[in-house]
């Protein structure tokens, strides 16, 4: 008996609603999160073998699940789920393990690349950061929403409304269970503890960096018997979590003097820090049509300044250094626009906004005292973390908190590692107000460095070999980090030549999606039109261009029009994305008649286009947005077309037909 070949159409109309229906269930499905384990109780720990990604390549690891409470204060307190990690050692006389701690605040604590430079010591175990890694995430969309304003990240206008979007955070996350008090500095030092005792270790090392300094120290206060030896990179006092603008200002100090020094740097100015000071005192409103927002710039140049290696390039001090002693305004217009694409999302923000409640009651006395006295950056920054004043009023503050306010003397080995040039936690911090605390403390200040990303990549067998020593015996060797220079001239990608990359590849794209468009218009305007096979190949190829085009229509209209948009929200993407895929589909079609019949139908595949491409923005956040809306978009309009000429025959004689070969 012959088989029944199904028809092209019916094809074609299957793959595309293949497609829809799998864009929806990436609309709606369950955020990918940890759970506990039916019948697990607080300590219980479960792991599997497992891979971990390293600059080594992949290295043998257990992976598993620990389960500890939410709140340790509450009896009642619900269980909570976190990720643990172990990287197996490579020696045969292991020493105890290294548990790392990464700062942030607001980012995981499961990433780290460099672990292959520790496995000759230890057993490398990461733990899951509560708020962030673990089965309970303290996700505040609400305060990135509200950042993104036409005035800028931080500006006046904006910080009233990022206060009100954490005050609404906080009771969502509240109303949904979640006791936030539990997610303070002391409640992660007691899982990483739990973490410890899970596994079977005595004593264990601490590595830890920038804010999760703060983690380590209250860690040597609450456990010292559990602490073999501790290594603090860019160490974060009790006091410091946020910017103190005289500080910044003798950072800029510092590296004037290098500037001077310096043949390139020097022949461009005779006083960097007068030279930044008047770039950004008169930051302009914008760059020809494009918008510049003041406060953005300013947050970037902050965190930008921490690091001074080429890795770090172009969030590096070089790059920004450079972009304002170009005295170019599309420098400062790049900045501007990616801070709005980085900052607002690049944390967790109601983690960030637990963890630094410890240091509340110095920042409200900064701000009470008036803030910025007038320095080079001013507040920004430090508006940026806290919303002003506003965050510290609203956001619930853990009572384990009190205790651990102030420096507290520890006996715990401690090795402490500084920059010489770190903008985000200035080695006089370690030398002044921690180490005299630490009873069998130690500091190395790392000439020409900046902050954690340089300790990393300026000569990496002289880091492994410095920790590998102390970890092993308490030895300090730091000789095989020599005094690099600040590479002031190295810039490998200008602010300047972003700006032109961003605005040359936006014109760029949208020119060509129109011209697409163009071309396929007066193609259908021929009286024998398009073959069947041949529609469907070029609606199948022109679908990319003129979806990326309309997308990038949308991100030039929001940096000239409308700069409180964000380029991957729906408003920037849908509307451009679904008008030029469903004209290019409808355009497409085989032998158009231009009847009355055929512009309903035509204005029925572009609406189905625009709901397609509202469909994949919501399957894919930033920045896959424009890639999942331009796919919804063509598979919607192509089912419209589907549909549309088995109930009404005015479209086309065939507008579908499966491509093929030959």
């Amino acid at each position: 008996m012959p088989s029944i070949k199904p028809s092209r159409r019916v094809v074609a109309a299957g793959l595309a609603a293949a497609v829809l229906l799998g864009l929806a269930f990436l609309a709606v499905r369950p955020e990918q999160a940890l759970s506990v384990p039916d019948g697990a109780r607080a300590g219980s720990l479960t792991t599997e073998p497992c891979d971990f990604d390293t600059e080594a390549g992949a290295v043998p690891a257990d992976c598993g699940t620990l389960v500890v409470p939410e709140n340790r204060r509450d009896p009642a307190s619900d269980l909570i789920a976190l990720p643990v990690v172990r990287i197996r050692t490579t020696s045969a006389t292991p020493g105890a393990p290294v548990f790392r701690l990464v700062g942030g605040p607001g980012t995981t604590n499961l990433d780290f690349p460099q672990a292959s430079r520790l496995r000759d010591v230890g057993d490398v175990v990461l733990v899951g950061y509560r708020g962030a890694d673990g089965s309970r995430r303290l996700d505040c969309p609400e305060v990135a929403s509200a950042m993104r304003s036409a005035d800028g990240l931080t500006a006046e206008k904006t910080l009233p409304a990022t206060t009100k979007a954490f005050e609404q955070c906080a009771k969502r996350l509240t109303d949904d269970g979640i006791d936030l008090t539990g997610y303070s500095i002391a409640q992660r030092v007691d899982d990483v503890e739990a973490a410890r005792t899970a596994l079977g270790y005595g004593r264990i090392n601490l590595f830890s960096t920038s804010a999760a300094t703060r983690t380590a120290m209250v860690y040597a206060w609450r456990h010292p018997e559990s602490l073999n030896r501790s290594v603090l990179v860019g160490v974060n006092p009790p006091g410091h979590l946020f910017w103190d603008p005289a500080t910044t200002d003798s950072q800029f100090g510092q590296y004037t003097e290098l500037c001077r020094a310096d043949e390139s740097c020097s022949a461009r100015t005779s006083d960097l820090a007068a030279s930044i000071r008047q770039g950004a005192a008169s930051i302009p409103d914008g760059w020809g049509p494009l918008s510049i927002k003041d406060t953005n710039v300013r947050i970037l140049s902050q965190y930008a300044m921490h690091n001074n290696g080429k890795g770090s390039a172009p969030n590096s001090a070089p790059t920004v250094l450079d972009a304002y002693l170009s005295g170019d305004a599309g420098a400062l217009w790049a900045m501007s626009v990616l801070a709005d694409i980085a900052l607002p999302d690049g944390m967790v923000w109601g983690e960030v906004a637990s963890f630094t409640m410890i240091d509340s009651p110095v920042l409200q006395r900064y701000y009470d005292a008036g803030g910025d006295p007038g320095s080079i950056l001013g507040n920004a920054s430090t508006d940026f973390l806290w919303a002003g004043s506003g965050r510290a009023g609203v956001w619930p503050d853990s009572p384990d908190n009190a205790e651990y306010r102030t420096t507290r003397p520890t006996d715990v080995e401690t090795l402490v590692v500084s920059g010489e040039v770190d903008f985000s936690t200035p080695s006089q911090f370690a030398t002044d107000e921690l180490l005299p605390s630490l009873k069998r403390g130690k500091q190395v200040v790392l000439p020409g460095l900046g902050h954690s990303g340089d300790f990393w990549e300026h000569r990496p067998e002289a880091s492994e070999e410095m920790l590998t020593k102390f970890y092993r015996s308490g030895e300090v060797d730091s000789s095989g980090f020599d005094n690099r220079p600040i590479a002031f001239a190295d810039v490998p990608f200008t602010m300047s030549a972003i700006a032109r990359l961003l605005v040359g590849g936006a014109v760029g794209g949208a020119v060509l999606g129109l011209l697409v468009l163009g071309l396929l218009f007066r193609a259908s305007r021929r009286r024998d039109g398009f073959r069947p096979r041949a529609s469907a190949w070029i609606r199948f190829a022109t679908a990319l261009p003129l979806g990326l085009g309309g997308w990038l229509l949308g991100v030039l209209l929001t940096w000239t029009v409308d700069p409180g948009d964000f380029l991957f929200s729906a408003t920037a993407i849908v509307p451009g994305v679904g008008l030029l895929v469903g004209l290019g589909a409808v355009l497409a079609v085989d032998r158009p008649e231009w009847t009355p019949r055929w512009r309903r139908a035509a204005l029925v595949v572009v609406g189905a286009a625009l709901a397609g491409a509202f469909l994949g923005v919501l399957a894919l956040p930033s920045p896959g947005a424009p890639a999942t809306a331009v796919l919804g978009a063509a598979a919607a309009a192509n089912l419209a077309l589907v549909l549309g000429v088995r109930a009404n025959r005015g479209i086309g004689r065939d507008p579908i037909a499966v491509p093929q070969a030959g």
